[in-house]
């Protein structure tokens, strides 16, 4: 008979992850006043991304639902990629607020005359093409996952890799700044931008190593891949997004 309805079954995870979520809280406000803030933050992030997104995407068996169902899942999704789209609108339109009509107080110049922009051409560059090339292997994983599942597993873990290689080169490149993120507007910009997606290539990598896991295990296959596909959908969504950071951040109006 069917159904527009899903009964989802008894699961403690909502509670337990609550009592983790208040705890890891408090532990971050003691050791943050002790001095100890980017690897508490780093810790929080991480764990509590690692615990939700395992009981996301272990939990839910596409497989079960209706078309229905995984119709409005898609869009949900959707939904949520937009708002996404509307964070990072929010940023630009900052940017090219402040960039545009740069204060005298740092000189009328964007970015300010004692900040030393990066050249575009060398590692931001090189992560341009890190990402793009992430992007190509992922839609080969979502190509091949009707075809072959192996070489689909494959093209994943390559976007994994690329991702990571991406948030390696993205530290490297904030360790030899010569500016911080309190040096004016042109800083902040930089650094909640960059850091923004940094985050989101972090969740998407995360993404995508459970996604290659639940393929190990059979969950997805080529008749039941919903998950794969929303998480492909979130990578391109992040190739986008870096290719007007570099455009905007790195490469518009660099000397």
């Amino acid at each position: 008979m069917f159904s527009f309805f899903y009964v989802v079954i008894i699961s403690y995870f909502p509670f337990l992850w609550r009592l983790l979520s208040i705890g890891l809280f408090l532990a971050f406000l003691i050791l943050f006043f002790n001095n100890n803030f980017y690897f508490i933050i780093g810790f929080i992030f991480l764990l509590l991304l690692s615990i939700f997104l395992y009981a996301l995407f272990f939990n839910l068996e596409f497989s079960s639902f209706n078309k229905f169902i995984i119709s409005n899942v898609k869009i949900g999704i959707a939904w949520f990629i937009f708002r996404e789209v509307i964070l990072f609108f929010g940023f630009f339109w900052t940017l090219f607020d402040s960039s545009l009509n740069p204060n005298i107080e740092i000189g009328n110049l964007w970015p300010s005359f004692y900040i030393n922009p990066l050249n575009p051409f060398l590692v931001p560059l090189l992560n341009t093409l890190v990402l793009l090339s992430s992007g190509f292997f992922v839609t080969l994983a979502h190509y091949y996952i009707v075809l072959n599942q192996k070489k689909s597993v494959l093209y994943i873990g390559l976007t994994i890799v690329l991702g990571v290689y991406f948030s390696i080169l993205q530290l490297i490149e904030y360790k030899n700044l010569n500016f911080t993120i309190i040096d004016s507007v042109f800083g902040s910009s930089f650094f909640l931008f960059t850091g923004f997606h940094g985050i989101h290539v972090l969740c998407g990598s995360i993404l995508l190593f459970i996604i290659i896991i639940r393929m190990i295990k059979l969950q997805i296959n080529k008749l039941s891949h919903v998950g794969m596909e929303i998480s492909i959908w979130y990578w391109h969504f992040v190739d986008v997004v870096w290719l007007f950071l570099y455009s905007f951040i790195y490469w518009w109006r660099f000397n």
